[in-house]
């Protein structure tokens, strides 16, 4: 039995070994934060969706890109007649036209024109040829529907809000990283930790053990007591066991975390360069929720979706409007029988010509705009009422976070005095037995006891500084309360 114990022992001795390892790579928190943000695959792919919007945004100005356009054309015709079969009639044409159009910003359509055809052949009156054509602006200004908006501006104004929108994404993202690294952080320190007092009563329960098997050989205890040793010995290499796989997968955690190269990590043992900690601090559930309802992400981005469909309510409205249009044109005429006399007359501006006037279109029942207009303040209603939920779903869940921080504060206390009081009813207990006082399952249940304290105590410090970091992912202050710095461009 002693050699099954000294193994035990060994194995246990051996997990601990690995940290003196050449693969021990010692980390802090902000280490780990660190490369998270750097490499975190979740953060990574997110940071793509503001600069997906951006380019989203950039796209949406392009209903203001002017559009060039150019054509040249000829044209050939043979005709029959009342003419000999050598004097068939002919005519041929070239023509040329070009263009420059597109939209302003105050929803004027504008359009700059210019084109010039000559004809040439042979008809009944002999040989022809001749030239003309027209240069000149024109330009459309709507007075009513299209007037405060339109689809460009309703375009450029939905991509402006969901650039913002993307950043709170983005910013949600991190947060939840943060947090999820800070949890895994103190998880791994906490499992350390317990494999610690998962030795400590292993090497108690041997001890025990060593000790009873000397009086079952001088006769002062009996054999039976020996056997709930054994058992204790057996069940403490088990839960030592159990908190071997308890370190090892809260470090693949914490290493899925902050790589996106879990290979190169495979062999790495993470050393946490920290010790759980309780650090006093106040909570105020008014100043927490002040925080909560201006930094929370996913709050920002209800207040956003609302006001996504107060630019959508904006461009119904205007949609309800009859079309009034100011419609105007300028230019200049030119002729002669040379491409070269036409150009010379526009040089010339000599032949002027020009419209204005207005055009009005009035649809006689607007039914698509009116139920859009009706349909659209639905949804904003329905926003604000999602929106309000939101807000009280936050205030709750601040409360319930202060309640279990505060909570987990005190237990930090309750559990090292329960540690201490464990501690001393174990070595009181032990006194007793060592005189004869006391029994061996007396013993084996205090140092149960005191183990379940130890374990206890640190799992109290590993909740308390967890709770502060749920706090500070539910007022949104992770991010400032560990320095990152969030910019987007």
């Amino acid at each position: 039995m002693k050699k099954i114990a000294a193994c035990l022992f060994l194995s246990a001795a051996a997990a601990f070994a690995q940290t003196n390892s050449p693969s021990v790579r010692p980390l802090s928190l902000q280490d780990c934060l660190v490369a998270a943000l750097k490499s975190n695959f979740d953060v990574r792919a997110e940071r793509f969706a503001p600069e997906i919007s951006l380019l989203n945004l950039h796209a949406a100005y392009a209903g203001y890109d002017p559009l060039f356009s150019l054509s040249g054309t000829h044209n050939h015709s043979l005709s029959g007649g009342v003419f000999t079969t050598n004097n068939i009639p002919v005519a041929d044409g070239n023509s040329f036209t070009s263009g420059l159009g597109g939209a302003t910003p105050w929803g004027m359509n504008y359009n700059l024109s210019g084109n010039v055809a000559e004809n040439y052949g042979f008809g009944s009156t002999g040989n022809y040829d001749s030239s003309g054509g027209q240069i000149g602006v024109s330009v459309t200004q709507p007075l009513l529907k299209n007037f405060w908006t339109d689809n460009n501006r309703l375009a450029i104004s939905v991509a402006k809000n969901r650039l913002k929108y993307s950043e709170q994404g983005l910013r949600q993202q991190l947060i939840a990283t943060v947090t999820a690294v800070e949890n895994a952080f103190y998880e791994l320190i906490f499992a350390r930790e317990n494999l610690k007092v998962e030795q400590q009563a292993l090497d108690l329960a041997q001890t025990q053990l060593d000790q009873d098997k000397q009086r079952v050989q001088v006769g002062t205890l009996a054999p039976l007591d020996v056997q709930q040793d054994e058992a204790q010995v057996a069940q403490s290499h088990a839960n030592l066991i159990a908190a071997q796989f308890t370190l090892a997968t809260d470090e693949n955690t914490l290493k899925n975390l902050i790589t996106d190269h879990y290979a190169q990590w495979h062999d790495v043992r993470i050393e946490p360069v920290a010790t759980l900690a309780a650090a006093r601090q106040l909570f105020d559930v008014q100043d927490s929720w002040t925080k909560g309802l201006t930094q929370r992400p996913d709050f920002t981005e209800a207040k956003l979706n609302v006001e996504q469909q107060g630019i959508q309510l904006k461009y119904y409205r205007n949609q309800l409007f009859p079309e009034l249009d100011l419609v105007g044109s300028y230019g200049y005429n030119g002729a002669g029988q040379e491409f070269s006399d036409a150009f010379g007359q526009y040089s010339t501006a000599n032949r002027p010509f020009y419209t204005y006037g207005a055009q009005l279109s009035i649809p006689l029942s607007n039914t698509k705009a009116r139920n859009n207009l009706k349909a659209g303040k639905a949804t904003e209603q329905q926003l604000l009422l999602q929106l309000k939920q939101l807000e009280q779903n936050v205030m709750v869940e601040i409360d319930n976070a202060v309640k279990q921080a505060q909570s987990a504060w005190e237990s930090v206390d309750a559990t090292k005095q329960a540690r201490t009081y464990a501690a001393a009813a174990l070595d009181a207990e032990q006194k007793k037995y060592a005189v004869g006082k006391s029994t061996t399952f007396t013993v084996l249940q205090l140092q149960n006891n005191l183990t379940a304290a130890r374990s206890q105590e640190i799992r109290s410090l590993a909740n308390y500084n967890e709770a502060i970091a749920n706090l500070a992912q539910q007022e949104g202050s992770t991010l400032e309360r560990n320095k990152v710095d969030l910019s987007v461009k």
